[in-house]
Formats: C-alpha cells, sequence, structure tokens
C-alpha cells in the first residue's frame, strides 16, 4: 500500500478522498480540549451550550477537526512530505456535534519544482471535510514540500529505514 507520493505523482487537479471516516465522539472532543488547554464551555459544558447557545448542544472543538482531516491526509498527500510548509488558509464552514462522522478529500491545487534543490518541490493542496450528509465543515489550504523519486531512492525508497529480517 502506497503511503504519501513523491512529486511527480501529484497531478494538479487530481482528488484524493481519504478513507475511513471518523465518527467523533464527545470523548474525543474533551479529551482534545483538555490536552490543549481549550476550556471553553461552548465544548465541555452541556448545561451551558444547552441554555445559552443558538446550537443548544456542545459543539465540537475546530481545531480537533482540523487535526483529524490534516491527519486523515497523510496516506494519500504527505506521507512522504519533508516538511509542511505553510497553512494558507483554515474556514471552520459549518459546527461539527458529537455523533457526525467526519470524511475528507484532498485536491492539488497547483505543484512547483524546487528552484533551489533538484530533488524535491512543492505541493499546494486544499483539503475539505464534510459530515455523513455531504455538509462541509472545515476547508484548509497548504503548501507541502514533498521529495522526487530520485530523493527517495538514494535514502532507502518505499520505506526507508525499514529493517530486513533475519534469525
Amino acid at each position: 500500500m502506497q503511503f504519501g507520493r513523491y512529486f511527480e505523482e501529484f497531478d494538479v487537479g487530481a482528488v484524493y478522498k481519504h478513507w475511513p471516516g471518523k465518527t467523533v465522539t464527545e470523548y474525543d472532543d474533551h479529551l482534545f480540549c483538555l490536552l490543549t488547554m481549550n476550556h471553553h464551555p461552548l465544548h465541555l459544558d452541556a448545561h451551558y451550550a444547552g441554555e445559552t447557545t443558538d446550537f443548544g448542544k456542545n459543539v465540537v472543538v475546530g481545531n480537533y477537526i482540523y487535526s483529524l482531516l490534516l491527519g486523515m491526509s497523510v496516506p494519500d498527500v504527505s506521507g512522504k512530505a519533508i516538511a509542511n510548509l505553510e497553512v494558507e488558509s483554515l474556514k471552520h464552514v459549518k459546527p461539527t456535534f458529537h455523533g457526525d462522522t467526519i470524511y475528507g478529500e484532498t485536491e492539488v491545487l497547483d505543484k512547483t519544482p524546487s528552484t533551489s534543490k533538484d530533488d524535491r518541490g512543492v505541493v499546494y493542496v486544499e483539503t475539505r471535510g464534510y459530515k455523513q450528509d455531504g455538509l462541509i465543515v472545515c476547508t484548509f489550504r497548504r503548501k507541502v514540500m514533498v521529495p522526487k523519486r530520485s530523493y527517495g531512492e538514494r535514502r532507502g525508497g518505499e520505506q526507508p529505514g525499514r529493517p530486513v529480517p533475519h534469525e
């Protein structure tokens, strides 16, 4: 199974549909909030959310959804990356709630060979996250430095660093 892509394998306009999706639980949301010290009651306090918000229930913290989508995209986009260079934009379009299932896909918007090193290039992508009903909840654009095949071959091929079993 392929993990990531070399620069030559990206085509502008290609869309990678990440699989599988992930159903967001209350536990996932609360753990992420506690790990990142985001104690806003919108995410953690069901009574507060029910009594004082337009949604009437807890909203999943947006950075968890972003992180989830970023992780989903790794096998298709950045599994061979040399570096994530920038996140150009991040939009939380609609709220996500406990029990929603998130799916993602990434479109290649552009690719540019490096001008300083001939063994790599920069891929510009947009990732879209949507719920089980297809409603888009999050989008972000980023630039990823990925190796060309020559870079990978010099460093061990498809699974660099993997030991050879022996007795």
